[in-house]
């Protein structure tokens, strides 16, 4: 089962679509409201969780930064969407499997999939 971290921008009615879909996620929302990025990163980090999150701020945090996430981070760049959608999106690629999310920056437009690996 995939285990993931869902920053505070994520929407709540898709967190509860992935919960629902048998996904393990932490919500940044009921526990850890208003910690940094950086913290985040630090819970994704111990717990092996893939972050999910619309903050484009996690890229710096790993290319110039240098936190590496093992189990990686979707980032998704849609600028419209309804609070369900990123839910139904992620079931679909998380479950089909074609792609490894691990040691990877993932980024994802609403016509693309783009990954960025580090070590």
């Amino acid at each position: 089962m995939k285990k993931l971290l869902a920053n505070e921008n994520f929407p709540y009615s898709s967190i509860k679509i992935l919960r629902l879909a048998g996904f393990d996620v932490l919500a940044i929302s009921d526990n850890h409201s208003g910690i940094s990025d950086k913290e985040v990163m630090d819970v994704a980090i111990n717990e092996e969780r893939i972050i999910i999150t619309f903050d484009r701020d996690y890229g710096e945090l790993v290319f110039k930064v240098g936190f590496r996430p093992k189990k990686g981070i979707i980032y998704l760049r849609w600028k419209e969407f309804t609070p369900d959608e990123p839910g139904v999106y992620l079931i679909d690629l998380l479950n089909n499997g074609f792609i490894n999310l691990d040691s990877a920056m993932t980024v994802i437009d609403k016509s693309y999939i783009r990954q960025r690996q580090y070590k």
